[in-house]
């Protein structure tokens, strides 16, 4: 067990050159722990979930999609030259799978983006389903157990957000296909846990980026230092 939490895959720590890396060359090298190496009972068990038609169609069609997000593939030799937006790949895949009905699961704080982002599909054909963060109006004190100093309003029986209405709600419309917008961290897991169709993400939550969260990756050497320096 020691052994084996030593040597756990950390692929984000690999150092070695991209054209050197066994998970994409044969030839390969792999560093401490490579999963790719060391975990080949995983890959091979993890390969067989393919042989479920459902799941090589589905994983198929997202490989098609992934490729054709690249202009230019004929020109030797290739530079990338990406070409699609998010909500694109979103529409072109949805229509790849035979999809007509999507669900979009939506955050109150982007309920303009959402009406956008319903028109853009239903112009591709779609027929959408759409459900807000705070539907259902649970309370956040007598279904969460919240006091009143864990609110954000404090002083009123605050709505809570329900994500497992809103996944339950979307199974019940029978969606084929669902679209998270903006859900909070915590509450879109638990969304990916109660909704029975295949999900995907549009947008996440980031209240001090504008909901772009890697610009505080972009800027940790500098003006978001802190985030690395947990407890100041």
């Amino acid at each position: 067990m020691a052994e084996d939490k030593k040597r756990a895959a950390h692929c984000a720590q690999c150092d070695l050159d991209l054209f050197e890396r066994s998970c994409l060359f044969e030839s390969g090298k792999g560093a401490k722990g490579c999963p790719t190496l060391t975990r080949q009972d995983v890959v091979r068990a993890a390969n067989k979930a393919y042989e479920a038609p459902e799941t090589l169609e589905f994983a198929r069609q997202a490989s098609i999609q992934e490729s054709e997000c690249y202009a230019n593939r004929d020109q030797s030799p290739y530079v990338l030259q990406p070409c699609k937006t998010r909500i694109v790949e979103v529409a072109e895949f949805a229509q790849k799978m035979g999809y007509k009905r999507l669900g979009l699961a939506f955050c109150l704080g982007l309920m303009n983006e959402a009406k956008t982002v319903a028109e853009i599909f239903e112009a591709w054909g779609f027929e959408m389903v759409s459900v807000m963060c705070k539907a259902g109006r649970t309370s956040k004190k007598a279904v969460l157990g919240l006091e009143d100093d864990e609110m954000i309003y404090r002083g009123m029986d605050e709505p809570a957000c329900n994500p497992v209405f809103q996944a339950e709600l979307l199974n019940h419309e029978r969606t084929e296909f669902n679209i998270l917008l903006g859900l909070c961290v915590g509450h879109d897991s638990l969304f990916f846990q109660h909704a029975k169709a295949p999900t995907t993400v549009l947008a996440v939550k980031d209240r001090v980026t504008g909901h772009n969260p890697l610009a505080a990756v972009y800027g940790v050497s500098m003006y978001h230092q802190r985030i690395k320096v947990p407890g100041l």
